[in-house]
């Protein structure tokens, strides 16, 4: 017997108005899955990593995280459950230190942001610390986050979603914004740091090249549904993935 998915969607629908975000997507994703969503501007991808997250509610349908129904649960409930994640513009304040940020963000995961002497808790230091090594951020440890070039922004995002030991990791546009020659450094940094971890990755991407690379799965959307899912050769050879992903069918 084939183990339990860590994530399953069922029949999501979501509609803005006349705009179909999400048509009866059905989607298991297993622990330790590298996941890619790809799929044109406006396809679905984020609709479908906002609702993970609880930012947005599906009209119809269910999302189930390691068995339990997180459809209408908020953003905190089902971060607190093991769901975290990146953002395409990192969410950092500028004016704190590398190591400050690190330490905000595990006040965030636990609650206590209300509470600095709590975030400077031993325990967080140490979490804070081997993470930033991890990611080859220690000699920025001490940095203002407005002084740091894009690429190591985008490494201490992803880094400050870990401080929380998740289960699933939603990673939107890793690259966006990173030179050409900065992204493949870039996230071979941020896939030897997770495979630490061991845990399941879903990132949405529009370098074909990196989804190639990194993903062991893609799910093609386009128009709210998925079109093709599988190995990335396979999906991206798909003739809908050519005509509306990669335009490389006319």
């Amino acid at each position: 017997m084939s183990a339990a998915p860590l994530l399953r969607a069922t029949g999501i629908e979501k509609r803005f108005g006349a705009v179909v975000a999400a048509s009866e997507l059905n989607l298991d994703i297993a622990a330790g899955e590298k996941v890619s969503l790809i799929g044109s501007n406006g396809a679905g991808k984020t609709t479908f990593v906002n609702m993970i997250t609880g930012y947005l509610k599906p009209d119809a349908g269910s999302i189930t995280l390691a068995g339990r129904d997180i459809t209408r649960l908020s953003p905190r409930a089902i971060t607190h459950l093991g769901v975290a994640r990146s953002f395409q513009i990192p969410q950092l304040c500028a004016e704190l230190t590398v190591l400050d940020n690190m330490l905000v963000a595990n006040a965030v995961d636990a609650g206590a942001l209300s509470f600095w002497r709590p975030a400077r808790r031993p325990q967080a230091v140490a979490r804070a610390r081997e993470l930033l090594q991890r990611f080859d951020l220690a000699d920025h440890t001490g940095r203002r986050v407005a002084e740091l070039p894009g690429g190591v922004r985008k490494l201490l995002d992803i880094a400050m979603a870990l401080t929380g030991s998740p289960q699933l990791l939603l990673l939107d546009e890793p690259t966006s914004g990173v030179a050409a020659e900065e992204k493949y450094p870039l996230m071979d940094r941020v896939m030897r740091a997770l495979g630490e971890e061991k845990m399941t990755v879903l990132f949405v991407e529009h370098d074909m090249d990196i989804v190639t690379r990194y993903a062991s799965r893609v799910i093609a959307f386009y128009s709210g549904r998925v079109i093709a899912d599988g190995a990335p050769a396979a999906t991206l050879d798909e003739p809908e993935v050519r005509r509306y992903v990669t335009g490389t069918l006319r």
